[in-house]
């Protein structure tokens, strides 16, 4: 692989991006949902034994245990977290040097230390692939922190860098292989994605007009998603350079696809962060308009390079071929479309699978072995004797954590696999089970299952006064008013709204934090109400809290166009299915058993933290911040970091053209100074030939 110093670039850049997303999406809602008044209160996950701090962390690794330490409950430790966390990503996204590998650790402590309380509000996939993409960016990142100009470009940045190709393997290739070993009827039929727009947790308005493509286009798009996320994934590691640049693109399409048509929060555009990891130097200059100049080229050379393409176009045939054949592909020209069907069992899938899942490990050993030897001989190339030892040094230390965190991450991947899994090596094992709950590596495996497919499953919660006259509640980003539009809120991840999906796909006992959810509501905690409305004049019970609250389970559907192609004005449709939640009320017997029974009853109010300056500038903070819309918070980070970053440039390229201009002159001046002396010389050399022949001439005359 070329040089890779400005995808090196991107990719820390982006990190920090992401991080900033991640923290501040999650500052918004952590009084709402872990507060001391909040649905799952986090205190509850600490429990102060009088423990020595050292083993408070054995027990769980969060920098919250230093909480009473600064006067802060367990609240105000997760919005200093969070805030500390935006400020030092949104500082290394406008700053270079704070892309840094020290800060990229801070970074990942802080948001392992929330992830240890975040209960399940947390444990989403993307939380664990941004710890484990934060874990690999440490490595990454180059140690610059105390220097004015960043590092350059270290003989072990191809080791490190290709953990994240290895990770983004890992990630494409499961997320598709679990699509068939769940034996979903809709993944093997093709027809996931005729209820996957309308069926996801938060849809887009774009959602709503890629439901209504034609069935036949649904079922080529999942063919297209298992080529993409099955097949390609394997030209990550190609010894050809363009193979591994396609790949790229069609990851990234993949991507955006996914972006335009579901709101994903961070997860796309970290998974497109990861891609990055397919460029290198060359192609970046390339599509930034710089084009190397041809050489011209020996026949071996030219040999090699129509080899090259050769096999190139042979490896996509084959792809082509593959997907024809086992999707039955045919051609209608009379209907203009195109017929698909699965042509392979699960048990030849399963066969497949087994013969495969080991060799994958085996192209990932060669692949980093080429990595490390590749770097050994540019250490062995450096110059002077203490920079090659202290090149070697470093190639020691990176190639061995970079063995080490392949080795451990083999746990994790072979899941897809049993048998695969039952012959990883024991010491590995060990390896992975120390430390698991650091979250270094991680199984994926989205979009397992295709949920609603006899309609969409959504919770409606009801309040009312007297029983009689029930008032719907309506949440700000999930489904609910069948007249109005999918919002578009990504980055921010509302996960109140995505656990309200998961929970309306099983009985409410299943989520035990809906309990929880449900008393504030009856206790009117403005906090809680915020996550469900932050305008208060969209929220029903602003004036003073409902009485009596219940839930009932609703199927919503898609609604489709009509007959003389218009857009209807309903977006949705929907049917009642069946009750939720029963009718309860504060004090009701009902709710204090399952309070009771989930762990949720309140137990009296903390203590009240003292007046200090951290405590009241916090929650100076969150009373500004409370009555802005998190998308919103999120935008305007980024694009305040995003032209600073460009007035960085311009300024650079402005004074960059001045010195420029300035050597120019310098130059000139030189020049025509050497014009002039030369010029001086000339007429002082004329003038001596002139006297020399009047000389001679005198001469002749006398």
């Amino acid at each position: 692989m070329g040089d890779i110093k400005l995808p090196k670039h991107m990719f820390l850049w982006s990190m920090s991006v992401i991080y900033m997303f991640a923290f501040a999406s999650l500052y918004v809602q952590i009084p709402g949902l872990y507060g001391n008044d909040g649905i799952l209160p986090a205190r509850r996950m600490l429990r102060y034994t009088g423990k020595p701090l050292l083993e408070q962390l054995q027990d769980s690794p969060t920098l919250l245990w230093l909480g009473p330490q600064l006067g802060l409950d367990t609240q105000q430790g997760m919005e200093l977290i969070c805030l500390l966390g935006t400020l030092m990503a949104f500082g290394a996204m406008v700053w270079e040097p704070l892309r840094d590998a020290l800060i990229f650790l801070f970074l990942w402590v802080l948001y392992l230390s929330l992830y240890q309380v975040g209960q399940v509000f947390l444990y989403f996939q993307w939380d664990s692939l941004l710890l484990e993409t934060g874990i690999l960016t440490v490595l990454v990142a180059p140690f610059n922190l105390f220097k004015w100009k960043s590092t350059v470009s270290k003989r072990h940045d191809g080791i490190t860098f290709w953990l994240i190709r290895w990770l983004f393997f890992r990630l494409m290739f499961a997320s598709g292989v679990v699509k068939l070993t769940s034996r979903c009827p809709t993944w093997w039929g093709l027809t996931a994605l005729t209820y996957h727009y309308e069926t996801q947790c938060i849809p887009t308005p774009v959602s709503w007009f890629a439901h209504q493509l034609p069935v036949w286009f649904q079922k080529l798009s999942v063919v297209g998603t298992y080529a993409i996320e099955i097949a390609i994934p394997f030209m990550f590691f190609a010894p050809i350079r363009r193979m591994r640049i396609v790949s790229f693109y069609l990851q990234a399409l993949l991507q955006v696809l996914i972006i335009l048509t579901g709101n994903y929060n961070f997860f796309n555009l970290l998974t497109i962060v990861l891609s990055l990891s397919l460029l290198d130097d060359e192609h970046v200059y390339f599509f930034l308009g710089h084009r190397k100049q041809n050489k011209s080229q020996s026949w071996t050379q030219t040999l090699i390079k129509w080899g090259t393409a050769l096999a190139e176009l042979a490896s996509y045939c084959l792809i082509v071929y593959w997907t024809v054949v086992y999707f039955e592909l045919e051609i209608n020209w009379e209907k203009k479309s195109i017929s698909s069907k699965t042509a392979f069992t699960y048990h030849e899938f399963n066969q497949w699978l087994k013969a495969v899942t080991i060799p994958s490990i085996w192209i990932g050993v060669l692949s980093l072995t080429w990595e490390i030897t590749t770097a050994m001989f540019k250490c062995a190339s450096v110059r002077g004797f203490f920079w090659k030892l202290w090149a070697t040094i470093q190639w020691a230390i990176f190639a061995t954590a970079a063995a080490c965190m392949f080795a451990v991450s083999l746990v994790p991947y072979t899941y897809i696999e049993n048998d695969s899994n039952s012959k990883i090596w024991p010491g590995v094992r060990t390896m992975y089970d120390s430390v698991d709950r650091f979250q270094l590596v991680n199984s994926y495996g989205l979009f397992r299952r295709m949920t609603g497919v006899g309609g969409r499953p959504e919770v409606v919660v009801e309040g009312s006064y007297d029983k009689e006259t029930w008032t719907e509640i309506e949440f700000m980003y999930k489904p609910g008013n069948v007249s109005a539009a999918p919002p578009v809120v990504a980055p921010h991840q509302p996960r109140l709204d995505w656990q309200m999906w998961f929970a309306a796909l099983g009985p409410h006992a299943q989520s035990p934090w809906f309990t929880g959810l449900v008393q504030r509501l009856l206790q009117g905690k403005k906090d809680v109400i915020d996550l469900v409305q932050v305008d208060e004049s969209q929220y029903p019970f602003k004036s003073h809290p409902p009485t009596f609250i219940r839930a009932r389970l609703y199927k919503y559907w898609f609604t489709k166009v009509n007959e003389d192609g218009s857009v209807p004005q309903k977006w949705w449709r929907r049917q009642f299915s069946e009750e939720f939640y029963p009718t309860v009320f504060l004090g009701d017997p009902n709710l204090d058993s399952l309070l009771n029974h989930f762990g949720l009853k309140d137990k009296g109010q903390p203590k009240r933290n003292a007046d200090t300056f951290l405590p009241v500038t916090l929650r100076a903070v969150r009373e500004y911040a409370r009555a802005l819309p998190a998308p919103l918070i999120l935008w305007s980070l980024f694009f305040t970091g995003a032209a600073i970053c460009l007035l960085k440039v311009l300024f650079s390229g402005s004074r960059s053209s001045s010195s420029k201009n300035k050597e120019k002159e310098a130059v000139a001046a030189v020049e025509k100074n050497d014009q002039a002396v030369k010029k001086e010389e000339k007429e002082k050399t004329k003038r001596t030939e002139n006297s020399a022949d009047c000389d001679k001439y005198a001469k002749k005359r006398k």
